[in-house]
């Protein structure tokens, strides 16, 4: 694969199979899921694929160079209005595929398909001041050679130029080397009461604080 050619450019429909594998593929705090999660269309669902259907606009993928994206940026400039989408539009169609756990979870699967029902988890008083958010993963074979970097700074400037001034994420605190990448960037953690196996960390979308 001819990673040199890799290059960010706008995400395109024919990208979605891509997409889906690149989520499967890193779900795994970082590593490859498809060992948790039977259904290959689960994660993706959650975490990639309702961005690229509902806020096309505001996700990018890494080319490399023959037309496979083998990366991605994405997320939402207003997390509140994402929120509604997803449970307005996104979620009524995977509700028979995926229908809500009764009880406590009993599987990783039943986790996950619990937090697909609860979109409103992602609104949080702690991270008001932060009202965009993203998610980033590259396939392992293009990550450490900068491109993480190249996705984060063409998405930040996406947020600017829609007027979100913050941005946050979260991330499995267990994933060292992705705090690495973050903190490089200028990321910084975000207080949260109870954050379970997650950090929540945030920065401004000016290119001049990372």
């Amino acid at each position: 694969m001819p990673h040199l050619l890799a290059t960010v450019r706008p995400y395109r429909p024919e990208d979605l199979p891509a997409l889906h594998d690149i989520c499967v593929r890193t779900a795994d705090a970082g590593g490859d899921s498809r060992h948790l999660y039977p259904d290959p269309d689960l994660m993706p669902s959650i975490f990639a694929a309702p961005y690229a259907a509902l806020e096309p606009e505001s996700t990018f993928v890494l080319d490399d160079g023959r037309g496979r994206a083998v990366g991605y940026v994405l997320g939402t400039s207003d997390t509140a209005r994402f929120v509604r989408a997803f449970r307005e539009v996104w979620l009524p169609p995977l509700a028979a595929r995926y229908p809500e756990p009764v009880g406590p979870a009993r599987t990783p699967s039943e986790e996950m398909i619990a937090l697909l029902h609860r979109p409103e988890r992602m609104i949080l008083p702690q991270l008001a001041g932060y009202p965009a958010h993203l998610h980033i993963d590259l396939l392992p074979a293009v990550q450490r050679q900068g491109y993480g970097r190249v996705l984060m700074h063409t998405f930040l400037r996406a947020l600017r130029d829609r007027g979100a001034d913050a941005v946050h994420l979260s991330m499995v605190t267990a994933n060292a080397s992705a705090r690495a990448f973050y903190d490089r960037l200028g990321f910084q953690e975000i207080a949260v009461p109870d954050p379970g196996p997650l950090t929540y960390l945030g920065r401004s979308t000016s290119l001049a604080d990372g």
